[in-house]
């Protein structure tokens, strides 16, 4: 049985926690934090992740905290057992490799939940990506919208140096899927847009050519923390040479040359209600049991990679400094 310990008992702490209990093998027997929220869940609560981890002999920590307290948490935890923790592990590159290394010194494994991994919708670009099945992808056109978290704690998220702002928070899922497809970009560029009373960008364009069998591949992503009021959207149109995968209302339709629309499946096995601004989804399970299953068997994600991870951010650190 793996013994799991959660930090942070907000929103994802509590998404980890509720998905933990569909998975076999596996208990969460501990947390750090929220002491009224370790009372509810009927398991010892800490407010030290060392001790934590010693009283209770964890093999996994999850770290779901804010963004600006990972680095040094994550480190104090791969001290005694592996680790998850949600994105992003850290602020630069730098820091990200030396986690990983940590990890490696102490016999440990370090999983980051790149969550947008495991969205059907994404494996279906993926698959299509790779299999060749429509030709090579061309061109795409990503989005992830919002109106600003005022919501979270504190206030931390509206801080640039706790959260990242929205390159960190929302531009981070649509780079490392690219990533993960095509490697480092070849060239990048962005532009930002804030009124003139604000403190900082609400709307963001990012540019980027990667290659795909040494032939260009154009990638268009907007992230936005909206002032107005603005519905949550994500989504993608991504143009291949003899077809075009786009999402719609809550769908994915390929439509290829030359024939009627086809609707993908994107059904999932289960649907577990989130308690957050995401309605009920698998994804969070199909994640956490991927790091179980290669915490069972020793070994690293061969999904999430520690070289995406810290590519990724050395991308996302250029553009914070150019801001």
């Amino acid at each position: 049985m793996i013994r799991i310990g959660i930090v942070g008992t907000g929103g994802m702490g509590t998404v980890h926690y509720t998905n933990y209990q569909y998975i076999e093998g596996c208990q969460v027997a501990a947390v750090c934090g929220n002491q009224e929220k370790a009372r509810e869940w009927g398991v010892p609560g800490y407010r030290e992740i060392s001790r934590m981890a010693r009283e209770e002999g964890l093999d996994l920590i999850d770290i779901c905290t804010p963004t600006y307290l990972h680095y040094e948490q994550v480190k104090e935890a791969l001290e005694w057992c592996s680790v998850i923790c949600e994105k992003p592990l850290a602020f630069t590159a730098r820091e990200a490799k030396d986690l990983f290394e940590t990890a490696r010194r102490r016999g440990h494994h370090l999983y980051v939940a790149q969550v947008l991994r495991f969205f059907p919708e994404y494996q279906v670009l993926r698959k299509l990506v790779l299999d060749g099945s429509c030709g090579r992808m061309l061109d795409g056109s990503f989005w992830r919208l919002s109106v600003r978290p005022a919501w979270t704690s504190g206030g931390w998220m509206m801080d640039r140096e706790k959260s990242g702002l929205v390159p960190y928070d929302l531009h981070i899922h649509d780079l490392d899927f690219a990533v993960s497809l095509f490697g480092m970009p070849r060239s990048r560029q962005f532009t930002a847009a804030r009124s003139r009373d604000d403190t900082m960008d609400q709307q963001y364009r990012f540019y980027y050519e990667f290659l795909d069998q040494g032939r260009p591949v154009h990638l268009c992503a907007e992230a936005s923390w909206y002032r107005g009021n603005y519905p949550w959207s994500a989504g993608y149109r991504v143009c291949f040479e003899r077809a075009v995968l786009e999402t719609k209302d809550g769908k994915v339709w390929l439509y290829r040359e030359g024939q009627e629309p086809e609707e993908q499946d994107i059904s999932q096995k289960r649907l577990i209600p989130t308690g957050i601004n995401v309605p009920p989804t698998g994804v969070y399970l199909e994640e956490l049991e991927h790091f179980i299953r290669c915490l069972a068997e020793d070994r690293d994600s061969d999904l999430v990679k520690e070289e995406e991870v810290a590519g990724v951010l050395s991308i996302l650190e250029e553009m914070n400094r150019e801001l």
